[in-house]
């Protein structure tokens, strides 16, 4: 066995091996902490003195989670397709235009909707 291989599979069994173990024993090692502050709820970094874990949020902060996400993921077929366009031609370009004018779509269907909307 090649000595390479032999010291990739002592260190793959030791990490398998001793990472569980360590994580483990910080449950017994570590400081104990009863601290009624430190164990209330605490939801987005505002602290919930008088209200209960489950309460509802408004759905806007969701919309406009969501909202990011589609239009954040553009980027990633905006970015190879600006890497290739020389080599992919004017029906590359076409597409582009043609995917952009869907987002822009739907950026006006949502600000028509009035989820950007906070009032």
């Amino acid at each position: 066995m090649p000595s390479s291989l032999l010291f990739s599979s002592l260190m793959i069994l030791a990490i398998v091996i001793i990472l569980p173990l360590a994580f483990h024993l910080t449950k017994y090692l570590g400081v104990k902490s009863d601290n009624k502050r430190k164990n209330e709820t605490v939801e987005g970094g505002i602290r919930a003195v008088y209200k209960d874990s489950f309460e509802s949020f408004n759905v806007k902060f969701f919309l406009v989670g969501i909202v990011f996400i589609i239009f954040d993921v553009e980027i990633l077929f905006m970015f190879p397709w600006a890497l290739n366009l020389r080599d992919l031609g004017l029906f590359a370009l076409v597409e582009m235009f043609v995917f952009l004018g869907l987002l822009i779509g739907g950026l006006i269907y949502v600000y028509k909707s009035g989820i950007l909307k906070w009032t």
